[in-house]
């Protein structure tokens, strides 16, 4: 990582020094401006977005027939669902899932959100079978531990994969709870279930109280849902240990660089003082 020889403050080293791998917009940056500020009005006001219809039905199946092969055991405590089938490390796995993780739509609302060089904090496929019960409502970001109320460290997004229905375990969404201090949901506090169509989208702020439904239904629903977090937070997903280089060679810039192959400025994310991209180069 080649840096700049004149810096002579600390504000200096705020920006992009990387003289190699310079930062560039990401598939973000196509969306409309009108689109993304009504995006962020919402997530503001509510904390989370519902986006309907953004995969078509091939699409969908697409997904489901790539990710149903793999989905074995149910989870391994009631918090997992040990009536809910998950699917971790899906990008060793499959190509198929690559398109929802770097959607221009959920790019542009997180390159307003977040700094620089965000990362994926994980990224998973949910089957909720019949008979799953309710889940622990709970908000993504609390594994950091700063105290509330704050901004968000991260956004989700859940991607339907089959319709979303208020029997079939739909997450629930406590709206406007993103505002709340370190108070959690009472009896008084019930949750809205997401109801949205195949190939809808719901992309919400890591403060916001949610949890998976309960499947009431003779159906599984299936999902995937991508978290992303901070550039200079841990992501859940220990990414760089867990993808090889071959799969990271052939995936995205914009994933990529959300993977950890990038430089929170001024030297956050460096392998051995150097851009991580020159990994990539070496193997």
């Amino acid at each position: 990582m080649r840096v700049k020889s004149d810096i002579s403050t600390l504000d200096d080293l705020s920006g992009d020094l990387a003289g190699r791998y310079r930062w560039t917009p990401s598939a973000g940056a196509s969306v409309d401006r009108a689109l993304v500020n009504a995006d962020l009005a919402a997530l503001a006001r509510d904390g989370y977005v519902i986006w309907e219809n953004l995969l078509s039905d091939n699409e969908c199946r697409q997904v489901r027939d790539a990710v149903t092969p793999l989905l074995s055991h149910g989870g391994r405590n009631s918090f997992e669902g040990h009536r809910t089938q998950r699917l971790y490390s899906v990008l060793t796995k499959t190509r198929v899932c690559d398109r929802l993780v770097e959607h221009p739509r959920a790019l542009a609302v997180l390159d307003r959100l977040l700094l620089p060089n965000y990362l994926l904090s994980a990224l998973q496929v949910i089957n909720i079978q019949p008979g799953e019960s309710s889940q622990l409502l709970h908000f993504d970001d609390a594994f950091y531990p700063i105290p509330r109320p704050r901004p968000a460290l991260g956004a989700a997004t859940i991607w339907a994969i089959d319709d979303f229905t208020a029997a079939n375990g739909a997450t629930r969404v406590i709206p406007a709870s993103h505002l709340w201090d370190d108070r959690r949901p009472t009896s008084s506090d019930v949750g809205q279930p997401v109801v949205m169509p195949a190939g809808s989208c719901i992309f919400f702020l890591g403060t916001l109280w949610h949890g998976g439904g309960a499947n009431s239904s003779a159906a599984a629903r299936l999902a995937v849902t991508a978290q992303y977090c901070q550039p200079w937070l841990r992501p859940l997903e220990a990414f760089t240990l867990s993808v090889p280089t071959d799969v990271v060679k052939v995936v995205s810039p914009d994933i990529q660089r959300m993977l950890g192959y990038s430089i929170h400025p001024p030297f956050v994310g460096a392998v051995d003082g150097q851009h991580p991209l020159r990994l990539l180069e070496q193997q």
